[in-house]
C-alpha cells in the first residue's frame, strides 16, 4: 500500500470509534431508542476485510454493523442520524441501529435476525454467478450465528454451487453472554467449514488490521479466481457488551481490561505505522483530530436534522 492507504485505514478506525462512543452517549440521553450494538474492540475486523475488496464486492453483515457502514463509505452523518432517527440518515432513520444499508455502495445492509445474511449472502452470490461478474460477496456474522440452520443450509449451497463467497465469521467469544465453548460443538469455528469442504483459515490475531486484510486479499484472490467460496473465522474480542442493556455478568472486568490494555486494535496500528517508520505520532494526532472534529459536526448535523 502507499502511505495515504495506511493513514486512511487509520483514520476509518479512529473514526468508528469516536461515532461508537457518541452513539452510546445519546443512548444514554434517551435520544437513541431500541437496541445499540457497539463495534467497540472489533474495528480491525471490517476495516481490514472491506479495505480487500474491490468495488464489485459486495457486503452483507449482521446488526453490529456502524462500523462496517463507514468501511463501506456511508457519512458520520448518515450514521448518527440514522440513530437518532431521522430522514438524512442512511435508511432515511426507518431503520435505525441494525439496519444500515446503501446499496449504490454495494454495503447490503446490518440484519437483526441472527443468521439472516448468511442465505441473503447466497443469494447475492448466485445473482453474481449467473450474471457472470467477478463480484465477491463477503459475509459477515458472528460466532453464535454458527450454530443455527441458516448458516448450514447456506454455507452447504455456497459450495454445491461453487458460490463467489466468503463467509467471514467474527469470533468475538461471545454469543450474547454465552462462551463459544458452551454453545459450539467445536473448538475452532472454521471447523464448521470442513464439513462442507470449503477452503478456510483461522486468523488468530484479529485485533491487527494488516493481518486482518491480508487474509481478506489471499481469500478473496481465490474465490475471485473461480475456485468457489472461502472461510475465515477472525478471533476478535468486544470492548462494550453485547447491547447497550448487558449487565455483562458472564465475564469478569479484568479480562475486559486486559484486552483494552494489551489487545487495543487503534493502539496496535498505531505502534506499528511509527514502528515501521510510515508515518509519525504527530500526524496520526491530526488524524485524530480531523475525526473528532467529523463527529462532533455529525452530531450537530444529526439532530438539526428532521425526524
Amino acid at each position: 500500500m502507499e502511505k495515504q492507504e495506511y493513514l486512511d485505514l487509520y483514520y476509518q478506525m479512529v473514526l468508528i470509534r469516536l461515532v461508537e462512543e457518541e452513539a452510546a452517549q445519546l443512548y444514554q440521553q434517551g435520544k437513541i431508542g431500541g437496541f445499540l450494538h457497539l463495534y467497540i474492540g472489533q474495528e480491525a475486523v471490517s476495516t481490514g476485510l472491506i479495505s480487500a475488496r474491490k468495488p464489485q464486492d459486495r457486503v452483507i453483515t449482521a446488526y453490529r454493523d456502524h462500523g462496517v457502514a463507514i468501511n463501506c463509505g456511508l457519512s458520520a452523518n448518515e450514521v448518527l442520524a440514522e440513530l437518532l432517527g431521522k430522514a438524512t440518515g442512511a435508511s432515511k432513520g426507518k431503520g435505525g441501529s441494525m439496519h444500515m444499508a446503501d446499496v449504490k455502495k454495494n454495503f447490503w445492509g446490518g440484519h437483526a435476525i441472527v443468521g439472516a445474511p448468511l442465505p441473503l449472502a447466497a443469494g447475492l452470490a448466485l445473482g453474481d454467478q449467473y450474471q457472470k461478474t467477478d463480484g465477491v460477496t463477503i459475509c459477515m456474522f458472528g460466532d453464535g450465528a454458527t450454530n443455527i440452520g441458516y448458516f448450514h443450509e447456506a454455507v452447504n449451497l455456497s459450495k454445491v454451487w461453487n458460490l463467489p463467497v466468503l463467509w467471514v465469521c467474527e469470533n468475538n467469544q461471545y454469543g450474547m453472554g454465552t462462551t463459544v465453548d458452551r454453545a459450539s460443538a467445536v473448538s475452532e469455528i472454521r471447523q464448521k467449514a470442513e464439513g462442507y469442504g470449503i477452503p478456510n483459515r483461522r486468523v488468530e490475531d484479529g485485533m491487527n488490521i494488516l493481518d486482518v486484510r491480508q487474509a481478506a486479499l489471499e481469500a478473496i484472490e481465490h474465490i475471485r479466481s473461480g475456485k468457489g467460496p472461502y472461510f475465515l473465522e477472525i478471533i476478535t474480542y468486544r470492548f462494550r457488551g453485547h447491547s447497550m442493556g448487558d449487565p455483562e455478568r458472564y465475564r469478569k472486568s479484568e479480562e475486559v481490561h486486559c484486552w483494552q490494555e494489551e489487545e487495543d486494535p487503534i493502539g496496535i496500528y498505531h505502534k506499528t505505522l511509527i514502528d515501521k517508520g510510515i508515518t509519525s505520532a504527530a500526524e496520526l494526532d491530526e488524524l485524530e483530530t480531523r475525526a473528532a472534529a467529523e463527529v462532533k459536526a455529525a452530531v450537530e448535523f444529526a439532530e438539526n436534522s428532521p425526524e
